[in-house]
């Protein structure tokens, strides 16, 4: 079988497995040695070389069945000496606490940790190095952990430092939600849009879901707080909504009862134009005072404002047609009249000027016979023709005033007694103008002499 073959039928190998980031349980040495992108090599106490187990079991001895381990100057107990190699398990557990400690500093550089995977880890050291029951070289292995330990602080420690900013920018966040619904529920109801604040109401409760869902934890009792806070202002807020579309409910249904009344009387006035005694200018008035008590009415919902208007508006141009249609009517059975009254009228219009009064006022008693007698008008000719018939009525009037005025005795005689006194006050006062000697007394006789004169000449005038 050629290589070809056999690596197209041999089946993949099984890939060894990785540790998962972040994981609470710390993974073998083996494992973690098998993993071939991990940035330090960790070593597994079945891989030490033969020179480094003898080089750590030089630090060992064996007195009395019990095991010790040299550090520094002391002689440490560390357990029983059992079977025929003694040493060999402590040994093997040293490098079992050297590898945990590079298996930490490679997880340090290379995973995620969580504070406890950090704090477990230190603490297995510690106290492996504290009380050891390893045999190995103790002062190495603690200049060895020194840094990886200062590393593992300093991970810990900006770890909590990330957590409590993420705590104070998630409370800050729901104290943001809480103050912003707490702002709508207490919101004078004048500035309340009720259906938009509804909606961000419920946008609100969906943040506060998603900050619990995927934000950092808060303080359960402060959580607690905020959210009491926040139901109380969402309650506050629908008892209000509630409230108002229940008081709305009933003004609208006040209005409509008030239009419903308003149409009812309207479809009256319109079913009643059909009737020929019909009051045409009353129905208007009546219509006009309508429509000022729709006004006053006020708004109701619109639905049934629109329906009850379209009705209203019906009824009032139903009974304006039939008022045109009853105008028309009218209009053409009065129309034969017209000629007539536009003759007498040109019949008046003939004594016009007035030379002879008399012959004037005959002709205008006789025009205006025919005009009444002509009958009803259409109303458009008969303000034309009565004016024209008045023009002529007044210019008679004002031609009879005028002859009266000039052929009255009284007025004649009234009219001479004043001429005469004033001539004889006028010659007076030029006498007395001219034997004056002040000029004050100058003044006021001339002022009293233009006067009479001014009197004098309106008199002779007339």
């Amino acid at each position: 079988m050629s290589s070809r073959e056999t690596s197209e039928t041999t089946p993949a190998p099984t890939p060894k497995p990785v540790p998962k980031p972040g994981s609470f349980r710390a993974p073998s040495p083996a494992i973690v040695a098998a993993h071939a992108t991990h940035p330090v090599k960790v070593p597994v106490a079945a891989d030490v070389s033969d020179a480094d187990l003898a080089a750590a079991s030089a630090f060992g001895a064996v007195a009395n069945g019990v095991v010790t381990v040299t550090d520094g100057d002391a002689a440490i107990e560390v357990g029983p000496a059992e079977g025929e190699e003694p040493l060999a398990p402590y040994v093997r557990a040293y490098f079992e606490v050297k590898a945990s400690v590079e298996r930490l500093n490679a997880r340090l550089q290379g995973a995620e940790l969580g504070i406890k995977d950090i704090d477990d880890a230190l603490g297995a050291v510690r106290a492996s190095l504290a009380e050891p029951k390893v045999v190995g070289d103790l002062a190495a292995l603690r200049a060895e952990f020194a840094p990886v330990e200062a590393a593992a602080v300093a991970a810990r420690d900006a770890i909590q430092e990330a957590r409590r900013k993420a705590r104070e920018e998630a409370l800050a966040r729901r104290e943001e939600i809480v103050a912003r619904a707490e702002a709508i529920a207490g919101a004078p109801e004048g500035t309340v849009h009720w259906k938009n604040d509804t909606e961000e109401l419920r946008s609100l409760l969906d943040s506060w879901k998603e900050a619990q869902r995927s934000g950092a934890r808060i303080s359960k009792d402060v959580e607690r707080e905020l959210w009491k806070r926040f139901t109380h202002a969402r309650t506050s807020f629908e008892r209000a909504r509630k409230h108002h579309f229940a008081e709305l409910d009933g003004a609208n249904t006040a209005v409509a009862s008030r239009k419903e009344a308003l149409v009812a009387r309207a479809e009256a006035l319109s079913a009643a134009a059909a009737n020929a005694a019909t009051d045409w200018d009353k129905g208007a008035r009546e219509f006009r005072d309508l429509m000022n008590d729709w006004r006053a009415a006020g708004r109701g919902r619109r639905s049934v404002d629109d329906a009850l208007w379209k009705r209203f508006q019906g009824a009032q141009d139903a009974f304006f047609e039939s008022r045109r249609s009853h105008a028309d009517a009218q209009e053409a059975a009065l129309a034969p009249h017209v000629e007539a009254a536009e003759a007498a009228v040109k019949t008046a219009e003939s004594a016009l000027p007035v030379t002879d009064l008399a012959a004037a006022k005959a002709t205008l008693r006789s025009a205006q016979d025919a005009f009444e007698a002509a009958g009803a008008l259409p109303k458009g000719p008969s303000q034309a023709l009565s004016r024209r018939m008045s023009a002529v009525e007044r210019a008679v009037r004002e031609a009879e005033n005028a002859a009266w005025h000039s052929s009255n005795p009284e007025l004649e005689a009234r009219v001479s007694g004043a001429t005469a006194q004033l001539h004889a006050a006028i010659a007076d006062l030029e006498s007395k103008l001219a034997k004056a000697s002040t000029p004050a007394e100058k003044k006021n006789l001339a002022e009293a002499l233009n006067a009479r004169k001014a009197w004098l000449k309106q008199i002779e005038g007339a």
